[in-house]
């Protein structure tokens, strides 16, 4: 699988690169919004990694300019966020959007490898 990490945060970065290498899976990293956006723009990955809070662009930022672009849907984009949003109409809004999941930060490794498996299941099964 082909897996996009976008954080501002080195030790995310280097928590989910253990993860998903250790699985066997091409990871690419983007260090803030606007190298993921780009990368999001000429590429398709079969799971994006999204940090919701970054300085300059952030993940809701990045959402919107990949709505926009009519590219949302063909990413499975799962958000980061350190603030749990709880907020039924902030998610249901954002899975409108075409976000696939929402996961909360500190990131569980249990979490990540359940995540990274389902989709492994879903991309074998297309």
């Amino acid at each position: 699988m082909r897996v996009l990490a976008v954080d501002d945060n080195e030790d995310i970065l280097n928590l989910i690169s253990l993860i998903v290498e250790s699985m066997g899976h091409t990871l690419e990293l983007a260090h803030d919004g606007h190298q993921g956006l780009e990368l999001l723009r000429s590429k398709e990955y079969d799971l994006v990694f999204l940090d919701m809070s970054m300085p300059n662009l952030t993940g809701l930022e990045v959402i919107d300019a990949l709505v926009q672009d009519g590219i949302i849907k063909k990413q499975r984009v799962t958000l980061f966020t350190a603030s749990y949003l709880g907020v039924e109409d902030i998610e249901s809004n954002l899975r409108k959007k075409g976000v696939y999941s929402i996961l909360p930060k500190p990131a569980d490794i249990d979490q990540i490898t359940d995540l990274l498996e389902k989709v492994e299941s879903e991309v074998k099964s297309a």
